[in-house]
């Protein structure tokens, strides 16, 4: 009995000892491979090695062109016979229009590309297209899918949620949520629309039948921004960055919105030339519509002429040449005085103004040395939306600005295009 009494201590302190020992080890080789836990001894776990904690490297700045110019279309049905020219087009002349842009040598590329070249991260041919469709019409899975595949062309879908079959506007003509699950495995950009296609400026509800109170509006706006988002990832296991505005038409509140949910791209119907300056909450697309095929051509022609890979453009914001009609302005006249102060463009040569309006191409703008202000009486009614862009050179450099507007006819509401209902 004494003798186990006096043993216990020594056995204790020999465990001590052999920790103490057993925690320096592994101090001192810490880092080391499994293989130095072999040595530990019998019956002892080893201590996890925990793997040092480091940041994530973020995406290598490139040197990517700046002076690449990109235009994206917008495209809403197929059908063989045109009755909703403002939003229908020919299968054939979807494919025309698909085989100009081969010929002309701009290559349509996929929005994430577009996105990255934006970032920093990626470069982008010196004169690009991308292709996006609106809504989720079925004959887009239909028909202009197959085109797309024959040419080896990369788009985007725009869907607003209720649209798919099944929800409140998912009528017989519009797309599945399996048909979109088949597109995106096949390697489709599907990007957001809102929930119900409305004017997110508006507090009225057209599925409610209701107009809403402030706080009613902020919870409605919400939803129409950022639950479709969040319905569209979790449907379809999909990130979700880019946000289309219905009909076009936002405000700064919706924009503020569209970014707090974490849009990281906002693209309008103001079709324009994007530059790698162009801001990412008002990005302009040309709406491609069946009678107009002016619109399409007239797009390539303000990229085309521009040679990619040559002395950077100075881009000048919309704030700083107090254009009238503003940016982002809806005006009632369809025959405006579209006017800008150019000061801001430096010390310009006269002869180099130039300024060209969506639809119309380059116009006889005239320009006032004494006062910088360069302006056009518009002579043919716009409608819709209107984009405008002006050049000149300032100590032999190009300078350029552009800015968008719309104009909404008297007494004609504000939504411009249908979509997919029972």
């Amino acid at each position: 009995m004494r003798l186990k009494l006096i043993a216990a201590p020594v056995l204790l302190t020999l465990a001590l000892a052999a920790c103490n020992k057993k925690q320096k080890a592994q101090t001192i080789g810490e880092g080391s491979s499994p293989a130095g836990a072999a040595s530990a001894a019998p019956g002892v776990s080893p201590l996890p090695t925990v793997a040092p904690i480091t940041a994530p490297t973020p995406p290598a700045k490139v040197a990517v062109d700046q002076t690449a110019q990109v235009i994206v279309y917008g495209y809403h049905r197929f059908v063989n016979q045109v009755r909703r020219p403002d939003t229908e087009i020919t299968p054939q002349m979807f494919e025309q229009q698909m085989q100009e842009l081969k010929n002309r040598g701009i290559t349509v590329i996929g929005m994430q590309d577009f996105l990255a070249w934006k970032r920093g991260e990626k470069n982008i041919p010196p004169h690009c297209a991308i292709i996006t469709f609106d809504d989720g019409w079925k004959s887009q899975y239909d028909v202009a899918w197959p085109i797309m595949k024959k040419f080896g062309y990369p788009f985007t879908l725009f869907i607003y949620t209720e649209g798919v079959r099944g929800g409140h506007f998912g009528g017989g003509e519009a797309v599945t949520w399996e048909q979109l699950a088949e597109m995106r495995d096949a390697g489709v950009d599907i990007q957001a629309h809102s929930e119900t296609h409305q004017d997110l400026r508006r507090p009225y509800d057209k599925v409610a039948k209701k107009k809403l109170s402030p706080p009613e509006y902020e919870q409605w706006l919400q939803n129409e921004v950022g639950r479709c988002k969040e319905t569209l990832e979790q449907r379809l296991g999909i990130k979700v960055n880019c946000f289309a505005v219905p009909y076009g038409f936002y405000n700064q509140h919706v924009k503020d919105v569209a970014k707090g949910v974490g849009y990281e791209a906002i693209f309008t119907v103001y079709g324009q030339p994007i530059t790698f300056r162009s801001t990412m909450d008002s990005l302009g697309r040309y709406l491609i519509e069946g009678n107009k095929p002016k619109v399409f051509v007239d797009a390539i022609s303000m990229i085309a002429s521009s040679s990619g890979g040559g002395a950077p453009v100075a881009a000048i914001g919309s704030s700083n040449i107090a254009s009238k009609p503003a940016d982002g302005e809806t005006i009632r006249n369809p025959l405006p005085l579209i006017s800008a102060n150019l000061s801001a463009f430096g010390a310009i040569d006269p002869g180099s103004v130039t300024m060209r309006v969506s639809g119309l191409g380059v116009v006889p703008a005239s320009f006032d040395p004494k006062t910088n202000t360069v302006s056009y009486q518009v002579t043919k009614k716009l409608r819709d939306k209107c984009s405008v862009f002006v050049e000149a050179k300032s100590g032999g450099k190009k300078v350029e600005a552009h800015w968008t507007f719309a104009v909404e006819e008297a007494g004609a509401p504000a939504a411009a295009s249908p979509s997919p209902k029972k």
